[in-house]
Formats: structure tokens, sequence, C-alpha cells
């Protein structure tokens, strides 16, 4: 087989796939412009006949459920921004001190962090939740980010990248009077931006996208639902027999994710294929 030939294939397997993921999006995107009566048609049509934005200001109204929408959407979006900076300060934090300084009990530390990847994250949903309403945390904004603090994901992203960096770097900053401190802060941390963007983009795509959490931290305040399982809510009441309201919904829910991903894709990928330092 040529090489022609393979990279025919594997662009003939990339579209495939392409159309295979593409294909939902248009569809929600359809149903949401069609009318009540167009969505319920039994033809199958990706161009509505009567297009209209009608699905989009109800939804954004509340509809008959009368349920704050713009309220869902700001508590996604405080949630996501707090969570994924605390994740970024916290993991960078923990990934330097792993990678560059004498921790006690390091060797036991780093396959221990590497062991909690392997655990399904609804294992500790339960566990989580108690402690949670034991602290009486559950029904305040506390409790949407404060479990995404600590990622394990993020330290050992982070470490990795520490580890690999030029120890002569350090030196020299020693050698100029800084401390660990600065030099974490001064060289470390200016020379990760590329990993560090993979590593908020992925975060704030987690949280935002996050239904099962937040939908039983809220406490059963549906003011304090976020975007994402307030679209849950909606099913249970007038807009279960509406799907051109529910996909309207859908697609609001993901803008602000496909926004921030079409910004850092290029970060993103630099962080992925990164694995040295100019």
């Amino acid at each position: 087989m040529g090489a022609k030939t393979k990279q025919a294939l594997l662009l003939l397997v990339a579209v495939l796939l392409g159309v295979i993921f593409i294909v939902p999006v248009i569809w929600m995107v359809t149903i949401s412009l069609k009318s009540d009566v167009e969505a319920f048609l039994p033809s199958l049509s990706f161009i509505p006949n009567e297009p209209t934005l009608i699905n989009y200001t109800d939804a954004l109204k509340g509809g008959a459920l009368d349920v704050p929408i713009l309220r869902w959407i700001n508590n996604s979006l405080l949630v996501s921004v707090v969570g994924t900076v605390l994740v970024l300060a916290v993991d960078a934090l923990a990934a330097y001190g792993l990678a560059r300084l004498d921790v006690p009990f390091k060797k036991l530390l780093v396959p221990l962090f590497l062991s909690t990847l392997m655990i399904p994250g609804i294992i500790w949903f339960v566990p989580q939740y108690v402690l949670f309403q034991d602290l009486g945390l559950i029904g305040t904004y506390h409790a949407f980010y404060l479990p995404f603090t600590g990622s394990a994901f993020g330290v050992f992203l982070l470490y990795q990248f520490f580890r690999g960096f030029p120890k002569e770097l350090e030196e020299a900053a020693y050698i100029d009077g800084a401390n660990k401190w600065r030099i974490f802060q001064s060289v470390l941390l200016p020379s990760s931006k590329s990993i560090l963007s993979t590593l908020a983009v992925l975060t704030f795509m987690g949280i935002f996208n996050d239904y099962i959490w937040p939908f039983y931290a809220s406490g059963g305040d549906d003011r304090m639902q976020t975007l994402t399982s307030g679209i849950a809510v909606m099913t249970q009441g007038s807009y279960v027999n509406a799907p051109n309201k529910l996909m309207a919904l859908s697609t609001i829910a993901a803008i602000p994710v496909l926004i921030v991903f079409l910004l850092a894709q290029k970060s993103i990928v630099r962080g992925i294929t990164q694995s040295g330092i100019k």
C-alpha cells in the first residue's frame, strides 16, 4: 500500500468520524429552529421549512415553568470559572512540589495520585455528598466548585511537564538570588502557559458540562441549578413534549463550551504535543 493510499484512507476515516460527531449537533440545531408543529412531523428534514427563533426566546424566558434560565447560565459560568482557577492554582503548586521539591513520602504520593485516576468518579459520589451535607454546604455555591479544587489528572499532567524542565534554568535563577517561590512564579509558570491553557480548557469544559453532581448539590433549589442540570428540570414539566424548545436550550448550553474550545484549540494542541522547552 502506497503512501498516497494510506493518506487517502486516513482522510476518509477522519471525514467519517467528523460526520458521526457533527450530525447530532446539526440535528440539535435543526430541531431548535422548528415550530411546534414541524418538530413532531415524522419526516426527517435537516432544513426547517419555516425557521424560527421563538424556541430560543421561550427557553430564555423559562417557558411555562417560570424557571430562572439566565440565573442557571450565570451559575454555570461562575462555578466553571472559579473551579478552573482553583484547579490551576492547587494542581500547579502540588505538581511543582512533587516534581522539584524534596517532599516527604514523594515516592508514595506520586503513585497514589495516579491510582485515583483508575477509580470511576461516580464511586466518590455518595461519600462526597454525605460529607458536604454534614458540613452544611449542600445548596450553596461552595458545594459546586470545591469538589473540583484538586484534580489528579491536572497534577499528573503538570508533574510530567515540571519533571522535564531543565535544571540549568533553576540553577541560574538560584545564582541570581531567587528563592523556590520566585522560581516557580517567574520561571516555571511562564514556561508552562501552553500546558496550563490545556488544563484550564479541559477543566472548564468538564465543570460546565457536569450534570449529576450539580443536580444533587443544589439541594432541590431551582435557583441554584446550573444550566446542564437545569435542563433535566425542564424535561419534568411543560417542555417534556416540546423537543424543539429542549434542543434550543441544549444549543444555548453548548455555545459557551464551543467558544472556549475554538479560542483555545491551538493552545490545547501545543499543550498536548509539547514534550520539551526551547
